[in-house]
């Protein structure tokens, strides 16, 4: 292989390493919001800005844990390099997100809730990344 071909291909590294993570995020808030949505339009949910109860924010934290899971395998998958990282980096996203999201709506419902996500967001970026190694590797 050519250095210039070598510089290419290094190069184009960081941009998937960036791509694989906002595309692991992608997932989470489009299958999160869409689930929101389909559940308030079911209702499921009571109509945006009144008051959910415990029963449904216990069922949106678990869809939650699902698709943070599923959005940190995502990102692992498409990783460069180092699948595990891209994972925790993802996590990491998620823990800043999570708290604006506590602080901006910590007036809102029960507090319990924006602080379970904030919570989440690192043991769900492992799991998927734990998942992915874990298919990967066939064990």
């Amino acid at each position: 292989m050519n250095v210039e071909a070598a510089n290419t291909r290094a190069q184009r590294r960081p941009l998937r390493s960036v791509g694989a993570v906002l595309l692991g995020l992608v997932v989470i808030f489009v299958l999160s919001l869409g689930t929101d949505q389909l559940f308030h339009a079911l209702g499921v949910y009571p109509p945006w800005g009144e008051p959910m109860s415990t029963g449904q924010y216990i069922l949106a934290l678990i869809y939650r844990i699902v698709y943070a899971v599923l959005g940190s395998y995502v990102t692992a998958r498409f990783a460069p390099s180092r699948p595990m990282l891209h994972a925790l980096i993802l996590g990491i996203i998620g823990v800043v997100l999570s708290t604006a999201g506590a602080v901006a709506m910590w007036h809102l419902g029960d507090h319990w809730y924006p602080i379970a996500l904030v919570l989440i967001s690192l043991p769900c970026a492992w799991a998927g990344g734990a998942l992915y190694l874990k298919t990967e590797t066939g064990g």
